[in-house]
């Protein structure tokens, strides 16, 4: 047992050396005014590059564009992985929390590519490209964003440019079919409302609030200057919700978030909601509708908008139009 520990202690002492050492010839490098690209070197043109991806949506992005990585962050719900990503990721090793990535079992792994956020590894990035090239996007939630940047870093663009392809014709398919079904009564305003244990959580921006935007809703009257949304603490604070329909997130398997739930929607403020007398009030994924973060998952929350309007779903394809049942 100790001489496997001392064993253990040696390697790790060894990672942690190697990388000092790269970061050292990293900043010789760029002070004598070098340029180190991580962009489409021989490994990553391959059809199999060993790839870590650092949050939600790079591993959806990396997914969707046919590759599978060798290292993954643990997810938000589902644990240890989503459930509609698992199939694709059964050999992947899991390396931390979005929040915290374990640089050693990074460097184990010896990747090619490391895909990163500047909005959780900013700090970090340094070391990240000691161990391997690294891309880091301004944000997680922008699904397009982060698709093209795994692309380009890959050589990938003919697949995301096919993708994206795709999911401009199924918006524009949604914007013109809700339009015709909802007549004078579309544009509708939308509230993304996240239920918790012990407060309530409107979304106007982020995942969910950029795609319902692209899509043609309209954001509630009492949140359009509020940025990224609003944490309401009191069920006083019901009209806050008031919108034409309200997609509800819940947390499966939640007693506390449900039993808050039921608190809120049981009050006679609720029950003055226009989406609650219209009876368009839905329970939605919250992996789909946040917390995948990627092109796989903003298509499933289409699914979802598709079928709560009762709308013909199809997908648009490089060559040709395939209905599809969502």
């Amino acid at each position: 047992m100790l001489k496997a520990r001392t064993h253990r202690h040696k390697i790790s002492m060894r990672v942690l050396l190697a990388t000092i050492t790269t970061l050292t010839l990293l900043k010789a490098v760029y002070s004598a005014g070098q340029t180190v690209t991580p962009y489409h070197t021989p490994a990553l043109l391959s059809t199999s590059p060993r790839i870590v991806t650092l949050y939600q949506g790079a591993t959806d992005s990396a997914v969707a564009l046919g590759l599978t990585p060798i290292g993954v962050v643990d997810s938000w719900l589902e644990k240890p992985m989503y459930r509609y990503l698992r199939n694709s990721l059964t050999n992947a090793e899991h390396v931390g929390l979005e929040t915290q990535p374990n640089l050693e079992k990074i460097a184990w792994l010896k990747p090619d590519l490391v895909i990163a956020s500047d909005f959780r590894h900013t700090r970090i990035v340094p070391l990240l490209d000691a161990i391997a090239p690294t891309v880091s996007a301004n944000t997680v939630f922008d699904f397009k964003t982060t698709l093209s940047m795994v692309a380009n870093a890959t050589g990938r663009e003919a697949q995301a440019n096919q993708l994206l392809q795709r999911w401009d014709s199924r918006v524009a398919d949604f914007r013109q079919q809700i339009a015709v079904k909802l007549g004078n009564q579309w544009p509708q305003k939308v509230a993304v409302v996240r239920f918790k244990s012990d407060h309530v959580r409107i979304y106007t921006s982020g995942f969910a609030g950029t795609i319902l935007d692209e899509l043609g809703f309209e954001q509630p009257d009492t949140l359009q200057t509020q940025g990224w949304g609003m944490k309401l603490s009191s069920p006083e604070n019901i009209p806050v919700l008031d919108a034409d329909v309200m997609f509800i997130l819940l947390e499966p398997d939640d007693s506390a978030i449900e039993e808050n739930y039921q608190r809120w929607s049981a009050h006679p403020l609720w029950q003055q909601l226009a989406a609650v007398q219209s009876d368009h009030v839905f329970e939605v994924d919250p992996v789909s509708w946040m917390m995948g973060g990627g092109i796989l998952a903003a298509n499933a929350m289409l699914d979802d908008l598709y079928n709560h309007y009762a709308l013909l779903c199809y997908a648009s394809l490089s060559n040709h139009t395939e209905q599809l049942a969502c």
